[in-house]
This record gives C-alpha cells, structure tokens and sequence, in this order.
C-alpha cells in the first residue's frame, strides 16, 4: 500500500515519524495522564494544519466547553475564533451533559439521551463537510466509551466509530486517557484497534518531573519507538527527538 503523509507541525514528533508524518487518513490515538498535554498537542495539530498546510480542521468536544478551550490556547498564541470565521477551524460540542445554549453558528449541542454513535457520526459528517476538514479531533473518546457500560458493547462501539472514520478520508486523533503509565501497565483495546498510537507520559524523578512522549505504533511508517523528553513551552509541545529520556 502506498501512503501520502500528512506533517503533524508538531516540533519533534514528525522526527519521530520517518520525518514524514501520519499516513493521511489514519486513526491515532493519543493518551496520556492528567497534566501531560493531550489537548494542547491535539489543538496544535489542529491549528498547524490550517495555517501552515492549508488543511481546515475540527475538533469534536465531548467533555470540555469549546469557549474554554479557546480562551485557554491564547497563551499559545493561538487565535482559533479568527481561524473558526475564516471556515478554517470548527467546535463542536457533543458533551453528554449540556452546558447550555451557543452563542457561536455552528455550535452543536446534544444532550445526554441522545448521545450515542449514530448522533455522534452525524455531528462529524456534518462538520467536515462545512469545513472540508482534512484534519478532525475527538477529545476525549473517554467520554464516548464511558456511555457503553458493558465491556463489549464498548469494544463493538468503538469499532464501529473508527471503521466510520476512516471512510471519511480525514485524519483523526482520537484523545484518551492513560491507565497506568509503567512499562508493566495493562494495554487498553483501543490502542489496538487504532493505526497509530501516541503516548504522553509523566515521570517524578526526585524533585523533577519528567515529560516522555512514545510513538508506540504507527502503520506505515518507519517509527522512532523510543521515549523522548518534551516540554510544555509558550508555543506549544516540543519534543526533543535526540534526547534520551534520563541522562
């Protein structure tokens, strides 16, 4: 199979993939703990892909008020309500608990009883065609599989989220949260049924805390699979490919 790559603008991590990127219309998941970053990273490959590639984006909420998350990356300097009237960026909310009413056009809201696959994929669909997205987010896909109690119907759920994904010939990253961040943790399912899977981490070393990003799988592409050090910096995620993690 022949892929085209997509460049992820993210300082560090396309060095880790091949110098290349992520494989255009692949699922990625990416999970880390509390703190480490997981929607500053989604947000910037959001923001690099519409001003730096021309690849109009969306970002799904499931969990967090999108006005917040905009208000927040300013202090990247990020301005995502100017790219969102250019047509270049679109929010959508789908939280399963509704936080109120949109001040913004094409804010969707669906409440709790409605919340499930088919509601969710039409929520997509529909942003990507506004948008022409090539670049789509869902933070967090937590929240989608906390709504399949059973074990099963969740691994079914998301099956069938990710096979509808890929028809649309975007590329997704898919935010999780981690479970256990030790080499002996337990693999979550959804790390085997996406193409690719990035992992931030958090590490106390004495008095110093540690930041490790690991691409664990990406296919396609030719990874970097050993975990590199970044940092949280005013204009964004940066990871430094040549470092080992502990020196």
């Amino acid at each position: 199979m022949t892929f085209t790559y997509l460049p992820t603008g993210i300082t560090g991590l396309d060095d880790m993939l091949d110098h290349k990127g992520i494989p255009s219309g692949h699922t990625v998941l990416l999970s880390g703990g509390p703190g480490s970053g997981k929607t500053t990273m989604a947000i910037q490959f959001l923001f690099q892909g519409a001003t730096q590639y021309d690849e109009p984006g969306l970002y799904i909420s499931l969990d967090e008020d999108p006005a917040d998350i905009k208000q927040n990356m300013l202090n990247f300097g990020w301005d995502l309500a100017t790219l969102e009237d250019e047509i270049r960026l679109m929010f959508i909310n789908v939280s399963p608990v509704r936080s109120g009413g949109s001040e913004r056009p094409g804010l969707m809201q669906l409440g709790m009883k409605e919340f499930k696959l088919v509601k969710l994929l039409e929520a997509i669909r529909e942003g990507i065609q506004e948008v022409k997205a090539k670049r789509v987010v869902i933070d967090p896909i937590t929240m989608f599989m906390l709504q399949y109690p059973d074990e099963e119907e969740r691994i079914h759920a998301l099956r069938d989220l990710i096979a509808e994904l890929r028809m649309t010939s975007c590329t997704h990253l898919l935010v999780s949260e981690l479970r256990g961040t030790g080499v002996d943790r337990e693999y979550q399912f959804e790390e085997y049924l996406s193409q690719g899977v990035i992992l931030l981490r958090t590490h106390q070393k004495g008095e110093k805390l540690v930041r490790i990003a690991q691409v664990e799988k990406m296919r396609g592409v030719n990874i970097d699979p050993q975990p590199r050090p970044y940092d949280i910096t005013a204009e964004g995620i940066v990871i430094f490919p040549e470092l080992p993690v502990f020196r």
